[in-house]
């Protein structure tokens, strides 16, 4: 308590001092001198940003560079009321006392504090974390300007409560907090990096380069976590209390994340499946997007997008159509009439399927005569492609077309199902004379009539 009170008097003593300054006519004069720097900045800034077009003068630059050079432009009327201040400062510390200048060199540091770290943090794409890091720099930076740092630290680690011979005090959240999200976004930055090194490597299978980014990320992210840890002085000791509640999570609660997470490992490992490999599973067909830690992507030819847990792609059959090779045997159906040469449709067959780009030479297309229908002639056509990625069902179409014309020039006829009424009673057939227009019809009665 002794530091709350220490951290209450010095503000206190602020207040006074600035209570004091209140009465003073140097006060308005450093009000009045600030209110012009910043009028005198937000003016340049604005007809400068007027007369420079950035997109022009940037145009080949590297982008990490465009984009500082975007937050500079942002920033420039504050960097304006820096410099105007500054100048205003070192004039009023040399015609009077350096005490009647305080609140404008206060204004100056403060200014040039969050132009910096505006600077530094405009680096960060996360708009979220942008600000976040923002504000909580710029408050620290406020704070030891107005030489409240060091009492705010105090007072926040007075308080405190013991969780086993874990002291928990408000400043080592803060810390701990502030630490975490440090570490996280440099080891997430770390692995997006070593993962594109990873994936531009061409003697590495894309099965194996998604694993090594993943066990990239987690070893990075883990050790980052660690690091926090063990800085913050946290003994891992004390965490036994919380390891055995999320063992116990994952044993209720966490059962399926914690299965497809170990399925997805397996994938990779395994290499049953890859990013590009053309895949059934279920009633889902389509080729593989991305592999992630909990579900696969996959992309239908209609270009739905469908997020398939990886539990699925072990305790289901899968179809993977392009596992060993991107060859596939695709097989089409057809019938004639008995009035035609099996022979010949056999021919015909295999030059209609060879006039289809996608079919491939070799292996060459077979047709076979498969059975003596009912009302047709039983062929079957089978035929291989090398990019099942484009389509099954458009490939089958062009060859039923194909097979189509070729037997409608050659005058052999395609069967269709006919059927015989047979009726079990006696009928009567009324057979009524009718004008030249219009067809005999046919009326049905019954036998008594």
């Amino acid at each position: 308590m002794d530091d709350v009170q220490q951290a209450a008097s010095t503000i206190n003593d602020l207040l006074r001092n600035a209570m004091h300054e209140v009465t003073s006519i140097w006060l308005l004069i450093e009000v009045g001198l600030i209110l012009v720097a910043a009028a005198i900045g937000t003016l340049a800034a604005t007809l400068i940003r007027r007369r420079i077009d950035l997109a022009a003068l940037t145009a080949g630059w590297p982008p990490l560079l465009r984009q500082f050079a975007h937050h500079v432009l942002a920033n420039l009327g504050t960097i304006i009321f820096v410099l105007v201040v500054a100048i205003m400062h070192a004039g009023m510390e040399a015609v009077t006392w350096p005490s009647r200048s305080y609140l404008l060199g206060v204004a100056a540091s403060l200014a040039t504090a969050w132009v910096v770290i505006a600077l530094v943090a405009g680096l960060i794409r996360n708009r979220f974390v942008y600000r976040l890091v923002s504000i909580s720099a710029w408050t620290l930076a406020a704070l030891s300007i107005l030489g409240l740092l060091q009492p705010a630290m105090k007072a926040l680690d007075s308080v405190g409560v013991f969780i086993g011979d874990l002291r928990v005090t408000p400043l080592l959240v803060i810390k701990t907090i502030a630490l975490l999200l440090l570490t996280l976004w440099a080891a997430n930055a770390a692995s997006d990096f070593l993962d594109r090194r990873v994936r531009s490597a061409a003697d590495l299978t894309p099965s194996i380069q998604v694993l090594i980014g993943k066990l990239i990320r987690l070893l990075l992210i883990t050790f980052a976590i660690l690091i926090v840890l063990s800085t913050v002085g946290i003994d891992f000791s004390a965490l036994a209390f919380f390891s055995g509640a999320v063992g116990v999570g994952l044993g209720f609660g966490l059962q399926k994340i914690v299965s497809n997470l170990v399925s997805g490992i397996i994938l990779l490992a395994d290499k049953s499946i890859k990013p590009g490999d053309v895949i059934t599973v279920g009633d889902s067909f389509g080729w593989v997007e991305s592999m992630g830690a909990r579900y696969t992507a996959i992309v239908t030819r209609d270009g739905r997008e469908f997020l398939i847990p990886n539990e699925d792609f072990v305790t289901q059959r899968v179809v993977n159509w392009s596992y060993s090779n991107d060859e596939v045997r695709i097989e089409v159906e057809f019938g004639v009439s008995y009035a035609a040469d099996p022979h010949k449709v056999i021919a015909l067959a295999l030059e209609a399927v060879k006039s289809v780009k996608r079919v491939l030479p070799t292996p060459p297309p077979v047709c076979h005569l498969k059975a003596f229908g009912s009302s047709s002639l039983d062929f079957i056509l089978r035929f291989w492609i090398r990019d099942p990625i484009d389509g099954l069902t458009n490939v089958r179409g062009q060859v039923l077309l194909a097979l189509w014309d070729i037997l409608k020039r050659e005058g052999i006829e395609i069967p269709f199902p006919q059927r015989d009424l047979n009726p079990r009673g006696p009928f009567k057939v009324i057979v009524e004379p009718e004008s030249s227009s219009k067809k005999r019809k046919v009326r049905r009665g019954n036998a008594d009539e």
